[in-house]
């Protein structure tokens, strides 16, 4: 009888398993190009916490920096330095409330499909889609003042500097347009990185310095003082692009897994986030011949994989976004100059996709549709202000800037673009102010659409 039972359970068994591996994602890197969406419930290792479950008004939420060390270290580059998770205690802001106010100022459907990114410059804000059409919309009235459409597929990452926009897109290569103000805002396109001649001149060559990434791009960053493009890519390297003559001077083989993001500081210093669940640091040196890049430290997010990532203004906070839903962040040494782990923001249930930094305030979208926006206080600890709800898909770009739509600076608030996987691009009005302790739960929020337009 019992050989029976134990039969029956192995066949149920492999049953289960023939029915789970054709579908299994768990080998595929996570990219919202692939062409399945569907996005599973992401699972945490985290202890479980108190903090409210009612998402439109659940009160603010500290940075909690007591983190387990066992954490999960690679041996790519055993040699290279990794920062380790012995912290402080934190410090808790009782004494303080914040009072936000926030509420859904624009929302736009246009047949583009999906938002996969995302910029803003000089009043103007760039949305790339599922299609081959970048949208512009204008500030603050955010209405579409132009449209850049090449043969090329889906926009996956976008860069703005000055007047020059820089698209990459899922045929592996990278557009480049001028902006123009002669009395009406026109694009115009001048490049497309990488060159034909160049990339068949180094294909004979055989040399792999002009050739266009082997896969998918992921995201773009740009080094205005050292006139250099970056792009990373899933084949695991990033391309290093002078932007004089739009050439390759340089591949870094960065990651033993597919790289998700990079952001570069205003120092120099490039960041490089990966799925092999770690954020390298890479300096430039001009005397290194052809790999003046060089790893400095590699800094582990607790086994899952880092999948965004975002530098406050000064270069002194470094975020990452994980598919587990947290946000680890390290704090630069005013002395040293070294990255020190910070904590972890908890709040989002699912895979953090996007994040901003601006003036005090972080900003993250996540696979749960939700997107957090987070203050920092003068010790770099961090309370969740507000809770945008609206999407009803994942939110895969996020852009903020301080002040309002209509260009007034102001420190107590900012204005937020989304764009999510459900179509919709939405503009957000959020202002924060601090009160005393006599008066919490007197604040108010506001999660109101002034207008829904559809197009």
């Amino acid at each position: 009888m019992s050989f029976e039972i134990e039969r029956d359970l192995d066949i149920d068994m492999a049953s289960a398993m023939d029915f789970e591996t054709p579908n299994s994602p768990a080998s595929a890197p996570s990219f919202a190009i692939r062409p399945n969406h569907s996005f599973l419930r992401s699972f945490s290792t985290k202890e479980p916490s108190n903090f409210s479950e009612n998402l439109p008004y659940s009160p603010p939420r500290l940075s909690t920096s007591v983190l387990s060390s066992n954490t999960c270290l690679h041996n790519s580059q055993p040699s290279t330095p990794r920062l380790s998770f012995t912290l402080n205690n934190p410090k808790l802001a009782d004494d303080h409330h914040f009072q936000t106010t926030y509420r859904c100022i624009s929302s736009v459907l246009k047949k583009d499909g999906q938002i996969l990114s995302v910029a803003t410059s000089n009043g103007l804000v760039y949305t790339g889609s599922q299609a081959n059409v970048i949208r512009v919309w204008k500030l603050p009235e955010f209405t579409e003042c132009d449209h850049l459409k090449t043969r090329g597929s889906m926009v996956v990452a976008l860069q703005v500097s000055n007047d020059m926009v820089y698209a990459a897109y899922a045929d592996c290569k990278i557009r480049v347009w001028r902006r123009t103000w002669e009395g009406v805002i026109k694009h115009v396109r001048v490049a497309t990185i990488p060159k034909v001649g160049s990339f068949v001149r180094s294909y004979i060559s055989g040399r792999d310095k002009m050739m266009k990434h082997m896969g998918p791009i992921s995201s773009l960053a740009i080094n205005i003082s050292d006139d250099i493009l970056y792009s990373a890519s899933l084949d695991k390297t990033v391309k290093v692009w002078r932007i004089s003559d739009l050439k390759c001077i340089e591949t870094i083989q960065a990651h033993n897994d597919p790289i998700n993001a990079i952001v570069v500081g205003d120092d120099g210093v490039l960041y490089t986030a990966s799925d092999d669940a770690t954020v390298r640091v890479w300096r430039r040196n001009f005397c290194s011949g052809d790999r003046p890049h060089s790893l400095t430290v590699t800094l582990p997010a607790k086994c899952s994989p880092v999948k965004t990532l975002a530098l406050t203004t000064d270069g002194g906070v470094l975020y990452g976004g994980c598919s587990d839903g947290y946000i680890h962040y390290w704090i630069k040494g005013w002395f040293s100059g070294q990255l020190q782990y910070g904590g972890a923001l908890l709040g989002h249930t699912h895979s953090v996709m996007c994040l901003s930094s601006t003036a005090n305030y972080l900003v993250s979208g996540s696979a749960d549709s939700t997107c957090r926006v987070w203050f920092r206080e003068q010790d770099c600890q961090h309370v969740c202000v507000a809770i945008l709800q609206g999407h009803r898909g994942p939110i895969r770009c996020v852009t903020a800037f301080p002040g309002r739509v209509n260009n007034e600076e102001s420190e107590d608030g900012c204005t937020i673009c989304t764009g999510s996987l459900d179509g919709v691009i939405k503009m957000w009005c959020v202002r924060c102010t601090s009160s005393s302790s006599d008066n919490k739960g007197k604040g108010s929020s506001q999660n109101a659409c002034d207008y829904f337009e559809i197009a």
